[in-house]
């Protein structure tokens, strides 16, 4: 039973008077977190923000992660871990087998019953390089299995600005830009003049010495000239997939 599925039983119980107000009040509020004492679960946050807790894998034991994630399995039909690796994954799969691995985005999926999208508004991603693909899969991936139609315009950044020209239709018509770029990070300020959508630059890590682990690209962006430019984090891709999905579920 789903934490949702959970709370309307609880509802349907105090109404047709099979619990007392007490009862049910000391129910919803055991329903609300889980505590594994190494971690305590929000399961009411699919409510509060429309998707459960997304589990951070990075700094976990395999074990925690294991732990974790069984347990939002047992209460939600979809879940997300991001900077997952390859045997935190094998873990997971231990005890959800219907886990799934995106080695490149390092994301650990699952995804029972998949929230509807809209096919008439979409969010556009938008990447430099190749090297910044693991960051724009990130961004992307979380973007769809949050309910979003996503579409992908990859390896047109500055150095070749007729790349990007000749996919200005899709971009201009996205409802939310999501721009991945490294190096100077460039490409956000670029976009932004372009197009009339809310564009989320995502700074990445990829660069030479003086790139400064993605400070330089970060910097850029925070400095750029064209309005309606937000930023996130270095590497922050699930950040602005997240977000992207926010402003396109918003009426």
């Amino acid at each position: 039973m789903t934490y949702e599925e959970n709370l309307l039983a609880l509802l349907e119980s105090y109404k047709a008077g099979t619990i007392d107000a007490k009862t049910a009040l000391e129910k919803l509020h055991a329903a609300d977190y889980t505590d594994l004492g190494f971690a305590k679960l929000d399961h009411n946050r699919s409510l509060r923000q429309g998707f459960p807790e997304v589990v951070y894998c990075e700094g976990k034991t395999v074990e925690q992660v294991a732990a974790i994630m069984e347990k939002l399995a047992q209460v939600h039909n979809n879940i997300l871990g991001t900077r997952a690796d390859a045997d935190k994954f094998a873990a997971v799969q231990k005890v959800l087998p219907d886990a799934v691995y995106h080695k490149n985005s390092r994301l650990i999926f699952v995804e029972r019953k998949p929230l509807p999208k809209d096919d008439k508004r979409y969010i556009a991603v938008v990447t430099a390089g190749t090297s910044d693909l693991p960051i724009s899969e990130e961004a992307a991936l979380t973007a769809e299995i949050m309910g979003n139609q996503v579409e992908r315009v990859y390896d047109v950044g500055v150095a070749g600005i007729h790349r990007l020209f000749d996919k200005l239709d899709l971009i201009r018509n996205a409802n939310v830009v999501i721009v991945v770029a490294g190096m100077e990070g460039a490409l956000a300020s670029v976009v932004g003049g372009l197009v009339e959508r809310p564009v989320i630059a995502v700074p990445t890590s990829v660069g030479y010495g003086a790139n400064f682990q993605g400070l330089s690209a970060l910097l850029g962006m925070l400095n750029s000239c064209s309005a309606g430019v937000a930023v996130v984090n270095i590497d922050n891709g699930f950040g602005a997939g997240r977000m992207a999905s926010i402003i396109n579920h918003m009426r």
